[in-house]
């Protein structure tokens, strides 16, 4: 018998429902799997016996997965190919519920899980999860009209959910020149149309057509529908820019996360731009209304979401989860907070933003790598001990 396949989304069905007991196999190298794993809340069982050792030491290896041959094992690899001929060597020994992830793991990180936030006033706002990235983009429709805000590159997916939901992409807001994952409006706006919106401190300089946006401008659809309101909020970027939505939800970007709030280092000026946090904390954030629900770029871990695992929450209730930060009161304190938070950057992150730019060009397989892998925008929770 052929050994059968499974695709990215159906794995994250598996990991964030309950009722699907199987183990994770992940034959990539010790390195790739310690930087980069599949997560979810429902996932209890994973392993990493890595591919070269079935070719060396096969029989060593099928013993290391200890799994009883008539449970579900489910393998990833980096590529695919690793992943079917791990399988073949287990269905060869005996198991008999055995399957391998198509496209390999970079399939998981490019796939987006939609999740209806809101359907009121005549429009749908949608949560995009990306697993894979432990990042989240937006999307709001109204009427046949659709705009997003952080799109990743995955940009089949935002191209076929408009289409399905008979929209038209008319715009893309950008939060802030992204450092952790290749931005997919560009190519959005070269296939649809869909105008760049973004804030000049973060874009000036960028090779490609987009729309410089003003600390408090308003977008509106042709037919009225939920306003979008521009507020800057310079700190993990000089151009960071939140959208609030219908007066009630703000996409917050990389400023404000459930669990943290978003480092101010990326660009290599922590301390000046700890400084731009800081009066964005004690300014523009200060003044919102605490029943605002935030809207964030990342999370941090699945612990975050909440029961119709969906990565929101209020502004009041981030302020007391997180009051060991909102509660500094003096500048040099929190800069100092920031200072002892701090960690290397990924060293890839440099080139994508030169990437996000227009800057840098480089091919679809590159793209990948640069890619992939967990996001470290958070200004807190990623320190070293």
């Amino acid at each position: 018998m052929e050994l059968q396949s499974y695709r990215a989304e159906e794995l994250f069905e598996w990991v964030t429902g309950a009722g699907h007991d199987f183990t994770l196999l992940d034959v990539r190298n010790n390195e790739e799997f310690g930087r980069f794993k599949v997560e979810g809340p429902q996932l209890s069982k994973m392993i990493n016996v890595p591919y070269i050792e079935f070719i060396e030491l096969e029989q060593e290896s099928v013993a290391k997965v200890q799994v009883p041959k008539d449970e579900s094992i489910r393998i990833v690899c980096a590529k695919e190919g690793s992943a079917k001929f791990v399988g073949e060597i287990l269905a060869n020994n005996g198991w008999t519920d055995v399957r391998y992830l198509e496209g390999g793991i970079k399939t998981w990180g490019n796939m987006l899980a939609p999740k209806l936030i809101a359907s009121q006033n005549g429009y749908k706002l949608y949560q995009f999860i990306r697993p894979g990235k432990a990042s989240c983009s937006y999307g709001l429709i109204y009427e046949n009209k659709m705009v997003v805000f952080d799109p990743s590159r995955n940009i089949d997916f935002y191209q076929s959910f408009a289409s399905e939901n008979g929209s038209k992409l008319i715009k893309t807001f950008e939060t802030h020149l992204q450092a952790d994952y290749i931005s997919g409006s560009r190519l959005i706006s070269s296939n649809t149309g869909a105008q760049i919106i973004g804030h000049e401190n973060d874009f000036q300089g960028a090779a490609f057509v987009y729309e410089a946006v003003s600390d408090g401008e308003v977008f509106s659809f042709s037919n009225g529908g939920p306003e979008i309101k521009a507020i800057h909020m310079p700190g993990h970027t000089p151009g960071s820019t939140s959208y609030l939505l219908d007066n009630q939800y703000l996409v917050s970007g990389d400023m404000i996360f459930i669990l943290s709030i978003g480092r101010p280092d990326l660009g290599g000026k922590a301390e000046e731009w700890a400084k731009l946090l800081y009066n964005t904390l004690k300014t523009k954030i200060a003044e919102l209304n605490d029943n605002i629900i935030i809207l964030p770029g990342h999370y941090i871990e699945w612990s975050e979401a909440n029961s119709e695992q969906l990565f929101i929450d209020t502004l009041g209730s981030i302020k007391q989860k997180n009051s060991d930060i909102y509660g500094i009161q003096e500048e040099t304190e929190f800069v100092n907070f920031i200072k002892k938070n701090m960690r290397k950057q990924p060293d890839e992150y440099a080139e994508i933003r030169k990437v996000n730019a227009g800057l840098l060009d480089v091919d679809d397989e590159d793209q990948e790598i640069m890619d992939l892998g967990k996001n470290e925008c958070a200004a807190s929770m990623y320190a070293p001990n």
